[in-house]
Order: structure tokens, then C-alpha cells, then sequence
């Protein structure tokens, strides 16, 4: 394992999970974060820069100072699907330019691995909704395109550059840390999920928003994935990286999800397995943006990763819900 991983975003929902992941396993997470939505209590404890990846002056400084970091977790972006329909242009210019800026600053300084934090987003599902990752890609939000970008961008420049890249496609994060460490940052997150446990604490109805899709039920479809499982993965593919990429491979993609799809009419039922309330529901129009969903066969991951998950989404919805009410005690002011 590397002794020091350098994790671009680590102050955020997946970003800290992952770090705790590491350091769990012997790693010393180094933390890059703008804290646009990153939390600084989450990086508390690890040696951590706030800043922008594009800031070129401060990746120098972070590798000068921790040179045996010898890869990067990059999951340093703007994920909001809404709000990338109503600014696209300030989307491209987080996640797909500052990306650009940020790879150059690695080459400079010599980190030649990359850990990108992509999305299923990307995919055209199949009629069946399942999709792996040689499933067409047909990203459906400015948002999901840049990630798709990224993908690309990145895969041109390790054709050519001593720099590889292993694109980690999430499906849908659920859950918080089990042991309560970190979880969800935002007060009022735009996921199903979230919005479940916001109408939970509220006593009010949670919307379902569509249920026309061509779906089971008609409602959206994801496949919930919980973050330790997620953050367990970047520890396998950080102690796997070099074997994975070898040779003239030097990009390729993994999904991350659990090999089951899941209704949002499903998840509200498990939700009210799992809460001691049950909570009523309501249809309401589709948000811009969204689609249907998906979710992944994950043959490739055991493969490579030697990974598979170990929790089930009343896990995620359970660990949720205990995290909720912390929150605002650790993330003051939130």
C-alpha cells in the first residue's frame, strides 16, 4: 500500500470516506479541498491544503512537502444535476478545467497515478436498465457530461504521458462512515435519500419526482451503493493500481455498484422498514436532468478489485439516519 495518497476533494462526502479508508489500511490521506462543499472538520487530524486544483502554486508546495505521495484520488467536482442544467458553464469550468490544470501539476511533479472519481451517469442504459462498462455512453446532464469529458481528456493524455488513469464509475453513494466519523455534509441534499430523511424530520410527505419512467413501477432506478463499500474500492484499486495498469493499458474504467437496481418507490419502502416512523409519499414532475437510471453488473470489479460490497441499502438508509441528527453538532452551522 502507499505510504501517502493525495486525495483532491478529501474533504467532502466520498472524499473523507475514502480517507478514512486509507488510514484504516495504513495510508496517510493527504487533503486538497476548495471547502466550495468540502467540510474542514473533515479533514481535521490529516495534513490538509485548502485550495483549488488548478492552483498550480499549491500542488508544488503539497508535493514538496509530502514527497512520497505516489497517487492521487481525484473526486474534486461539482455533482448537482439541477444546478449543472441552470449553470453549465461554471460545471465545465470546475470539473473539466480545473481537471485539465490539475493533471498538468501532477506530470510536473512527477504522480503518474490517478484514481479519477467518475459516474454511472455517463451510460445509455440497456431496455433491461443494466448497463457495464462497455455499455454505450450518453450522458444526459451538463453534469454527467463532464464527466464523460474527463474521462476522455484523461485517457488522451495518458496515451502519450507518463500518467495512468483508473476511472472509478459510482453508481448512487448512500450511508454515512458506520463507525460515524464522516457522512453526508449537505443540510438539505438533492438525492433521493436525503430527501427521505428531510420529509422524515419534517413529519411532511417525501415527492417522488416521475413516476412515468420505464421502470417497474414506473419510478427513477439507481443502483445504491453504500460509501464504505465505495471508499473500500479506492482502497483496492490504489493496492492494485499497478497491476491493473500495465503494460499498454494506461486507462481504463471500473463501475461501482452493487449488481441490483432499486426503485425510488423500493427505497422508500425499505426506508420506512428501517425508520421507526413511516413516512408518507406524493408524485410530482421529473427534475431537469433526470433519467431513468440504472444499474451495473459488477463481474469487473471482483475481477480486478478483488471487491465486492458488504452492505445493503437498509444498511445505507440505517447508517443515514444515525448520522442525521449528528450532523449539525459536528459540522457547526450547518
Amino acid at each position: 500500500m502507499t505510504s501517502k495518497v493525495l486525495i483532491a476533494g478529501g474533504a467532502g462526502y466520498i472524499g473523507s470516506t475514502i480517507a478514512s479508508a486509507l488510514e484504516d489500511a495504513g495510508t496517510t490521506p493527504v487533503i486538497l479541498d476548495s471547502l466550495v462543499t468540502g467540510r474542514p472538520e473533515f479533514a481535521a487530524g490529516r495534513p490538509f491544503y485548502e485550495g483549488d486544483i488548478a492552483d498550480g502554486a499549491l500542488v508544488d508546495r503539497i508535493f514538496a512537502e509530502h514527497p512520497e505521495i505516489s497517487a492521487v484520488v481525484h473526486c474534486a467536482a461539482l455533482i448537482v444535476v439541477p444546478d449543472s442544467v441552470a449553470d453549465p458553464i461554471g460545471y465545465y469550468d470546475a470539473n473539466v478545467v480545473a481537471s485539465l490544470r490539475f493533471v498538468r501539476h501532477l506530470l510536473r511533479n512527477g504522480c503518474h497515478r490517478m484514481v479519477f472519481s467518475s459516474s454511472a451517469a455517463i451510460y445509455a442504459a440497456a431496455d433491461d436498465l443494466t448497463v457495464d462498462e462497455g455499455s454505450p455512453l450518453a450522458p444526459q446532464s451538463p453534469y454527467a457530461r463532464t464527466k464523460a469529458v474527463c474521462e476522455e481528456m484523461f485517457a488522451d493524455i495518458a496515451a502519450t504521458q507518463p500518467l495512468r488513469v483508473l476511472s472509478l464509475r459510482y453508481f448512487n453513494p448512500v450511508g454515512a462512515d458506520p463507525k460515524m466519523r464522516t457522512g453526508l455534509q449537505l443540510p438539505r441534499p438533492t438525492h433521493a435519500l436525503g430527501k427521505m430523511i428531510e420529509a422524515y424530520e419534517q413529519g411532511v410527505p417525501f415527492l417522488i419526482t416521475g413516476d412515468d419512467y420505464p421502470t417497474p413501477d414506473g419510478t427513477g432506478i439507481r443502483d445504491y451503493v453504500h460509501v464504505w463499500d465505495l471508499a473500500t474500492a479506492h482502497v483496492s484499486a490504489i493496492d492494485r493500481f499497478d497491476a491493473i495498469l500495465t503494460g499498454d493499458v494506461t486507462s481504463t474504467a471500473i463501475n461501482l455498484g452493487t449488481g441490483s437496481g432499486t426503485t425510488v418507490r423500493q427505497l422508500l419502502d425499505a426506508f420506512n422498514r428501517v425508520a421507526d416512523a413511516p413516512i408518507a409519499s406524493r408524485t410530482a414532475p421529473r427534475r431537469p436532468g433526470d433519467v431513468a437510471g440504472a444499474w451495473t453488473r459488477t463481474d469487473r470489479a471482483h475481477r480486478l478489485l478483488g471487491w465486492r460490497p458488504s452492505f445493503t441499502v437498509e444498511d445505507g438508509i440505517r447508517d443515514s439516519l444515525h448520522w442525521s441528527p449528528l450532523r449539525p453538532s459536528r459540522l457547526p452551522g450547518s
